[in-house]
């Protein structure tokens, strides 16, 4: 029998709390129920963002989003727009909205360590006359993803201290790693595909952005 990885784990939230230790009153009274002036703000500075789903069996996923900053809509103060951009075609995050609504948001801002994080509930949208108003190079999205705002808070920077995120001096060297090619190549192993012509798979959806 294999020894479990992990060892021993936390299993109640009184033993996490034991150890952790518990919020302090700031943390507690920052989270609020809608968008406010700064959240706002800090939207519409974004061009990256990433978005927590899961299916109704707890099966989860974490999908990128980006655009000019400010690509995410901002309809009032209790909700908002990611607009849908070509993709992979996976559909991952929207089909596990499907069945279950529940969805969390995390932008974040080059240079700016903190990030916004948003929890709510989502739907998939075709509104025309709506997604119209996101069009990018004549190309609107054909759907969208509308969030219904239930928490907003911002998020300390110690991570992007930690990381140094946004350091390039502090930046790893990557020269060593495979190309995401070669990657795909090794996960997919489609016949006949070299790792020249998946690199220039990459290269080419650069191309295909609306």
């Amino acid at each position: 029998m294999n020894q479990d990885p992990f060892g021993t784990c936390i299993a109640s939230e009184q033993e996490l709390r034991e150890l952790a230790g518990t919020p302090g009153d700031i943390a507690i009274a920052k989270q609020i129920p809608a968008l406010d002036a700064h959240c706002r703000a800090l939207i519409s500075h974004s061009p990256y963002m990433l978005l927590g789903t899961s299916d109704a069996s707890g099966k989860c996923d974490v999908s990128p989003k980006g655009d000019v900053p400010g690509f995410v809509h901002v309809i009032d103060d209790s909700h908002l727009v990611i607009p849908d951009r070509p993709g992979n075609k996976r559909l991952d995050g929207m089909r596990n909205i499907l069945s279950n609504p529940h969805v969390g948001l995390l932008f974040l801002v080059p240079h700016r360590d903190e990030t916004l994080r948003i929890n709510g509930r989502a739907c998939i949208l075709r509104d025309e006359q709506l997604l119209r108003s996101m069009a990018v190079n004549g190309k609107s999205p054909r759907l969208g993803i509308g969030v219904s705002v239930q928490e907003v808070f911002i998020h300390c920077g110690k991570a992007s201290f930690r990381s140094h995120l946004w350091d390039p001096l502090r930046w790893p060297d990557v020269s060593e790693l495979a190309s995401p090619g070669c990657m795909l190549l090794d996960h997919a192993r489609p016949a006949g595909m070299t790792v020249e012509a998946m690199d220039q798979r990459f290269d080419d959806d650069r191309n295909r952005l609306y």
